[in-house]
């Protein structure tokens, strides 16, 4: 394992970056020694960094790169358990999984997210609505506690309060090692796409309430730039898995084919404010036209799922100065807030190009998972003058609406929006409390939030 080495730590939105001891663990013992040897400013887990803001960073203390536990231990095609390290990526389980016809069940918009990270952010994806959260299909997780002992825990066992605390709890209540997961079956690898081009916002929200029960993915983007008539305009995309029947003779060939190249690597040349209102609506309306309202249409796992995953390192695209992802849910019935956000953002002159919305289904019991029945709203925003400004009066309405923000995209909130938003907070605290009494387990956010 080493002693560690001194490295500036981001997230995925290049911003505020700390400096802390990087250790790199292989086994749970060295997870264990680790812990043990943590200083006064505690120890956080980390996978591959792409939470947004600061969860997976700490000034000044040690920070642990979970990539080093990254065995696929077994595959039980017959069940659907597999059985991971936490550092293993969604791409290469799935990689390994989908050629027994074993799909993972909960993806976001990458697959490069750690089996750890996916339980400790409690990952959602377009499914939601169908299946849930991450946390919904973890079958047991072993965890390293602050007193380096190990425990397995499972949903509706004896600890399965820690259980729930750790679904969602940013690390913040041990090292997740190992776990098992349930994936489900499928035919083939591709979906069966249906895209509707739908001219303002009204409309798009309209359509995404109707018929969601067919689909077991639902996504829609919109245009955040712009105004008039067409304000809010976008593009409703929803998908079944396709079958061996709905393919193509050639795909027939190898149904089950993990096509997910990587085709580029963005250069980190760009300047600040590449994206502007010119450049943004200039993509927003390339984006919106080149997808003209098709039914059936059969795409790949990257086509649908995981465009960025195209261009690796796309973050850089936003300069220097990085960008803000801003997610919220708020309730079903407040759906006026969606349109309420949308017009302060354009209103203040600022752009955001990869724009996502979508609704919740029933949240689970971990008290700071983040979905919850409703709708959910992610916007990119580069770092730039006026940006905090609006960001505040955003959660105002996101609060006043009974909504809450995401802590793995969040980046500049405040303690009193968390405890606003997560009504469980106290009872999460309670169980984190019990099994880290001396708070070892610290991370940036968790200091900025009053966490710990």
């Amino acid at each position: 394992m080493g002693t560690g080495e001194q490295r500036a730590l981001h997230g995925w939105g290049r911003t505020a970056p700390t400096i802390a001891t990087v250790v790199t663990p292989r086994t749970p013992e060295e997870v264990a020694a680790a812990i043990a040897a943590a200083g006064p400013r505690g120890i956080i887990a980390r996978g591959l960094g792409r939470s947004y803001g600061d969860p997976a960073q700490n000034a000044g203390g040690t920070v642990l790169d979970m990539t080093g536990l990254g065995t696929v231990h077994s595959i039980d095609v017959d069940s659907g358990i597999v059985d991971v390290d936490a550092g293993v990526s969604l791409d290469t389980l799935m990689r390994r999984a989908l050629p027994f016809g074993l799909w993972i069940p909960v993806l976001p918009g990458t697959r490069q997210v750690t089996i750890g990270g996916a339980i400790g952010a409690d990952i959602h994806g377009k499914a939601h609505h169908v299946v849930g959260s991450f946390g919904n299909h973890v079958v047991s997780m072993t965890i390293v506690l602050a007193d380096g002992s190990i425990h397995e825990l499972t949903p509706d066992g004896p600890e399965s309060e820690l259980f729930w605390a750790t679904v969602g709890g940013m690390g913040l209540t041990g090292v997740v090692v190992r776990a098992r997961l349930k994936l489900h079956p499928v035919e083939t690898a591709y979906f069966k796409v249906d895209t509707e081009q739908i001219d303002n916002l009204d409309d798009l929200m309209r359509r995404q309430t109707e018929d969601d029960d067919r689909y077991a993915e639902s996504v829609s983007w919109f245009d955040a730039v712009t105004t008039g008539e067409h304000f809010g305009r976008g593009l409703l995309t929803r998908a079944n898995h396709a079958t061996l029947e709905d393919l193509s003779p050639k795909q027939r060939k190898d149904p089950l084919k993990f096509d997910a190249p990587q085709l580029l690597t963005v250069p980190d040349v760009f300047p600040p404010g590449m994206l502007n209102r010119w450049t943004g609506r200039l993509f927003s309306e390339l984006w919106y036209r080149k997808s003209p309202t098709t039914l059936g249409a059969i795409q790949n796992i990257t086509q649908f799922l995981h465009p960025l995953d195209i261009a690796g390192e796309w973050n850089r695209g936003y300069g220097p100065h990085g960008f803000l992802q801003y997610q919220f849910v708020v309730p079903k019935d407040r759906g006026d807030v969606i349109r309420t956000v949308l017009s302060l953002v354009t209103e203040a002159g600022q752009v955001s190009a990869l724009n996502v919305l979508k609704q919740f289904g029933e949240g689970n019991r971990a008290p700071l998972s983040f979905p919850k029945p409703g709708w959910t709203l992610c916007l990119d925003i580069p770092i730039g003058p006026g940006l905090g400004e609006l960001c505040d009066e955003l959660d105002r309405v996101v609060l006043d609406a009974g909504g809450r923000h995401y802590l793995a995209k969040e980046s500049r909130t405040t303690p009193e929006a968390i405890r606003r938003g997560y009504p469980r907070l106290d009872e999460w605290r309670k169980v984190r409390a019990a099994v880290d009494p001396q708070g070892v387990f610290a991370s940036d956010m968790a200091r900025r939030l009053e966490l710990i």
